[in-house]
């Protein structure tokens, strides 16, 4: 299977275990907001989820709970971070923003709901005994607080009214939260499900999550608004600092590639048990949304 063909098949895994959980919820406007709002996207975090696991020797089937979980705190980012309090975003994922299309109230309680069930999902017996599922919720609790995305948003908002533009140093603290957080989680989770050490995972991520930012900042260029479905050139149009403007396109372009070569350096010990995986990070940097 190409990676491409992979990549959808494990969304469509993710997609329906999202389905399942919401079938219980009712027809009530916060929970259509919650169903609009994991509906599409590439589910990449998933995804990782997934591969981690497969890469332990646990089925897909078995590990699918911690994929829809991550994607639903994902999706809470997304319509929060849309808010006309945060970015103020009328487009996402080629589609109106969950604000736009009900109302900021809808967006705010459905992101809250969201979140919430992401923990709920990771009590699934599934995905092992009850000190696993620990592991798992106390992990994704600290990546997506105050030590992690929070603080990764937090910083990025303060970024927009300081008065001297972040230096390098500095993005990388703010997007090491922000977005590297929660593909640490991602990667990591397999092995925390099968018992297996996480390191070679956690270094593969943090350097992942960095070249998918790197990558979001050179699209936020170059890229296509109807292809990205979202609105492009916002950091510019804020004088916000970027690893574009602080490196230029081709040293951004350079830092990307060189991020991609150390999340392959860190799967080294897989073999070529990791191939979907390298392929991942290849896609990462790649990719035109």
């Amino acid at each position: 299977m190409s990676f491409p063909a992979l990549l959808a098949d494990r969304a469509g895994l993710v997609q329906t275990r999202l389905d399942q959980a919401l079938a219980g919820f009712g027809q009530e406007p916060v929970v259509e907001a919650m169903r609009y709002a994991v509906r599409g996207g590439k589910r990449l975090r998933g995804f990782l989820v997934l591969e981690g696991a497969a890469l332990h020797g646990i089925d897909p089937a078995q590990a699918v709970s911690a994929a829809a979980a991550i994607e639903c705190l994902h999706a809470y980012s997304l319509v929060h971070d849309d808010l006309p309090c945060m970015d103020d975003d009328a487009l996402r994922r080629g589609q109106p923003t969950v604000h736009v299309k009900w109302d900021e109230a809808t967006a705010v309680l459905a992101g809250d709901a969201l979140q919430t069930l992401a923990f709920d999902l990771l009590c699934d017996p599934a995905l092992g005994n009850a000190e696993t599922r620990l592991r798992l919720v106390a992990g994704l609790a600290q990546a997506s607080g105050a030590g992690g995305m929070v603080l990764g948003q937090a910083l990025d908002m303060a970024a927009e009214t300081a008065t001297t533009p972040l230096n390098l140093d500095q993005i990388i603290r703010l997007q090491a939260g922000k977005t590297g957080a929660l593909f640490e989680w991602s990667a990591q989770a397999g092995a925390v499900i099968a018992g297996a050490d996480p390191a070679p995972l956690r270094q593969y991520a943090t350097a992942l999550g960095l070249a998918f930012q790197v990558a979001d900042d050179i699209l936020d260029v170059t890229g296509d608004a109807a292809k990205a479905g979202k609105r492009l050139g916002k950091d510019a149009d804020a004088g916000k600092a970027t690893f574009v403007s602080l490196l230029g396109l081709e040293g951004a372009t350079q830092r990307a590639a060189d991020l991609v070569a150390e999340a392959e350096a860190a799967l080294a010990p897989y073999g070529d048990s990791a191939r979907t995986l390298i392929e991942a990070a290849r896609f990462v940097i790649a990719r035109e949304s």
